[in-house]
């Protein structure tokens, strides 16, 4: 299914029924699955890191079961045209430094000094302990996982019908499911939703542009990965 974009093809290579799991796996991730780990004698006294590094491998094995042969089919563009890929990651890679500088200029007037993201100061603190199951998990699970499920099953899924409908859609979602834990124990929290919406639009329009789920893949793991790189030179 393609749609047209100021005469640049997007390609929704998706299946009805690999959309359908990417988006039902979603509650199994971020609900069922950690509480039935929980639940289990083998797991429930994991470390908080290797609870989330097991949900995360799940879950990017169950991707690759699911959703094997779309990654395969997505492969296809950024075989044909890898140069473009790449500038398109580095593009969006780009932008998105620019438009955090300015958010974040904005959330330091709005906010108390005492409130940071909680999401990023969880990362940064299981980074400080320990590296290199950090970096496993938020740069090679993480993205593997959840590309699929909202640049997938959610914003391509609605790209042919509607793109702003695509857009709000996969931004909104993204960025309430790194905050909406922390929200429900403090509503202050909510406002870090700005903060996601960036990154959030960079990743569809990296998918958009590349025309393959891997250049959004990529950008993420570009993201999560120079973050990482940079809190454990800080550390």
């Amino acid at each position: 299914m393609k749609a047209e974009r100021n005469n640049e093809p997007f390609t929704f290579r998706m299946t009805s029924g690999e959309a359908a799991a990417a988006v039902l796996y979603l509650p199994v991730h971020i609900w069922l699955l950690p509480r039935l780990l929980l639940a289990l004698p083998e797991t429930r006294e994991l470390s908080e890191l290797s609870l989330n590094l097991l949900v995360y491998g799940i879950g990017a094995v169950t991707m690759l079961l699911l959703l094997g042969r779309y990654l395969r089919r997505e492969f296809d563009p950024l075989a044909d045209h890898p140069l473009n890929i790449l500038f398109q990651v580095l593009v969006c890679y780009g932008m998105m430094l620019a438009f955090n500088m300015m958010m974040n200029a904005v959330l330091t007037l709005l906010l108390p000094d005492n409130l940071a993201n909680p999401n990023n100061s969880a990362v940064l603190e299981l980074a400080d302990r320990e590296f290199g199951k950090t970096t496993a998990m938020a740069v090679f699970l993480a993205p593997l996982v959840e590309e699929p499920i909202f640049r997938g099953g959610i914003f391509g899924a609605l790209r042919p019908r509607s793109r702003p409908a695509a857009y709000v859609a996969g931004m909104l979602l993204f960025s309430l499911y790194h905050v909406w834990g922390y929200a429900l124990q403090n509503p202050a929290y909510w406002i870090y939703l700005l903060e996601y919406l960036p990154a959030s639009w960079l990743l569809c329009r990296c998918y958009e542009r590349c025309d393959s789920i891997w250049g959004s893949i990529f950008l993420h793991m570009l993201i999560n990965g120079v973050s990482i790189l940079t809190a454990g030179l800080a550390a």
